[in-house]
């Protein structure tokens, strides 16, 4: 078990974080955190313990991005195609909302943060959903970080379902064709009300986006590093917000 920290967002802005541009921080920050297994196995340990540290990384970065005022951040913590893992692999993944929540919870609502979940529950345990729909009705009322769970999520699937959505309104004519739009599918997407990742971030080495958001990522700024999950530390997150920084988004234009 973690051993609670008490005021986690409490820690003073460092130098690195202040050497960061402060009208220029994203909005938006996006992680896939991957290699938790490798971390573990390049240990002697169980892929399982791999999963576990990498709950400290959430803590860690969440913390990071509280203090610089990112207003979301989304963490893929469990994609659909997951389901295919080893049964004890998966059932142990299923504990982990569970026993971060209910360690972390309390200081989440005292920092202000919003816990929400973007995913299918269909297929998830019931102690699972329990501790996910605890944290987001606790935290519904709060208006600082949106710390954004992506589990059980698949983008495929995500679209797939939004357009046999508007399907149905333009078949009972609740909808016209013509006015179907870049605007009117976003709000038909799990990631309703949140806007698009300004960065998106992936750890372990992978260079791809494994089915994550992508309607959502079609602009934003892809940041990768070798760094496994659980070894990735605030001078990480600092360093790819400074990347972010140095880069020009056009958005198609000059």
């Amino acid at each position: 078990m973690l051993k609670r920290l008490k005021n986690w967002f409490k820690k003073p802005l460092s130098i690195r974080e202040e050497q960061l541009q402060a009208e220029n921080i994203p909005e938006h920050v996006a992680i896939i955190m991957d290699g938790n297994g490798r971390w573990a196995k390049s240990r002697g340990l169980p892929r399982i313990a791999g999963h576990h540290s990498g709950m400290k990384a959430v803590k860690r970065i969440t913390m990071a991005a509280d203090r610089l005022g990112i207003k979301y951040l989304t963490l893929y913590a469990f994609s659909t195609e997951n389901w295919k893992r080893p049964k004890a692999e998966v059932d142990f993944l299923m504990r982990l909302p569970q026993e971060f929540l209910a360690i972390e919870l309390e200081d989440l609502i005292k920092n202000n943060v919003q816990v929400r979940m973007m995913g299918y529950k269909e297929g998830l345990p019931d102690y699972t959903l329990q501790a996910i729909d605890e944290a987001v009705e606790k935290t519904r009322h709060n208006t600082g970080l949106v710390l954004n769970f992506a589990l059980n999520y698949g983008s495929r699937m995500e679209v797939i379902d939004a357009v046999r959505a508007i399907a149905e309104e333009v078949k009972a004519g609740r909808l016209e064709s013509a006015a179907i739009s870049e605007q009117s599918l976003d709000g038909y997407l799990l990631s309703k009300n949140i806007p698009d990742p300004d960065l998106l971030i992936r750890t372990s080495g992978e260079l791809r986006i494994s089915n994550f958001m992508l309607w959502q990522l079609a602009y934003s700024e892809l940041w990768f590093t070798d760094v496994y999950w659980p070894e990735f530390m605030d001078e990480h997150f600092y360093e790819a917000i400074r990347e972010y920084q140095r880069r020009a988004r056009r958005y198609g234009g000059l």
